[in-house]
């Protein structure tokens, strides 16, 4: 009996070990996040949620009604269990595209008040050079960080951020041949964030539409659909509302693969390159020491392997 007891308590101090090590190595995250007007944020984040390699320190809203979107981001937490992860409202700004999960997000209850900059500058002073800021939205909170305490700021780990237009515009990347680069969204909406970003000395990936585009078909959302949880059934509402809205029926998962990368860099290799952000939002590549690493081409196949499954599982409590 003695000795069933004593393999007993060095099984339990093996475990709690094991257990104690896998928290120590989890990636320390932000998510910074435009929620509200396209779809893809909500996949996102949802993604976030469910990967067991992430420690999330806080989710920051920006562009735009960042209140409403802050609303909205803790009401998608808390219906999946994450209530205790701080949603902070970032800077506002004049937003002309469209909230199309408003009704969603105002049925919400409102965070604590909390700004997203602060945030951001405490937990890189916190956490020196171990926290990952996945940036998905218009990088106007970043911009501000930047300006407020550039010392702080360089204390990220990295950003990896959904963003850019390098050899490909909106459209279909795999045709022959592909669209010409345009102004991507996130970069266009604030080009002077874009540009600080590149000089802050802070390593960047960046996921931009050349590997980004990947299409939520209807076999894929019916995978989504299958298995009704909490977070999948939140999930299809904001789908509708985002098709109802903007009168569109196949989500583009654009912002989901700037989590991929964090969880599996394989999935989207990078190349170093030297990007320059004109003030009409291009992102060109020009001569000189690199700058960032982008994506250029993804396996979409294993995005899809990573994703679906994940979006349908339960959520891991926190350790």
């Amino acid at each position: 009996m003695f000795k069933t007891r004593r393999l007993l308590s060095l099984w339990l101090v093996l475990l709690l070990t094991a257990i104690s090590a896998a928290c120590a190595q989890r990636q320390k995250v932000i998510v910074d996040t435009d929620i509200g007007d396209d779809i893809d944020d909500a996949y996102a984040l949802t993604l976030a949620l469910h990967s067991p390699e992430f420690e999330i320190l806080g989710i920051t809203a920006a562009w735009g009604d960042t209140a409403l979107r802050a609303r909205l981001a803790a009401r998608l937490l808390a219906t999946d269990g994450a209530k205790n992860i701080p949603v902070e409202a970032g800077v506002p700004t004049h937003s002309k595209t469209n909230f199309s999960q408003r009704a969603w997000a105002a049925a919400g209850s409102a965070p604590a008040h909390g700004n997203a900059v602060d945030f951001l500058l405490a937990q890189a002073r916190r956490y020196p050079h171990q926290v990952t800021l996945i940036a998905i939205g218009p990088l106007t909170n970043i911009g501000a960080a930047i300006d407020r305490d550039p010392a702080a700021f360089r204390l990220l780990d990295r950003v990896v951020l959904m963003g850019g237009s390098i050899h490909c515009g909106y459209g279909n990347p795999r045709a022959t041949p592909p669209p010409p680069p345009q102004p991507e969204y996130n970069i266009a909406m604030d080009p002077a964030a874009g540009r600080k970003l590149l000089a802050s000395g802070v390593p960047i990936f960046m996921m931009p539409l050349d590997s980004t585009q990947w299409k939520l078909d209807d076999s894929k959302l019916a995978q989504v659909a299958a298995r009704s949880t909490p977070a999948t059934d939140a999930l299809l509402v904001l789908t509708t509302e985002w098709q109802l809205a903007n009168h569109q029926h196949t989500p583009t998962l654009y912002d989901a693969m700037a989590v991929t990368y964090a969880l599996r860099p394989e999935i989207c290799p990078t190349t170093p390159l030297r990007l320059q952000i004109d003030d009409k939002g291009f992102t060109r590549v020009v001569e000189g020491q690199a700058n960032a690493h982008a994506c250029l081409k993804a396996n979409g196949d294993a995005f899809f392997q990573l994703l679906l499954p994940r979006l349908s599982a339960s959520r891991l409590s926190e350790h």
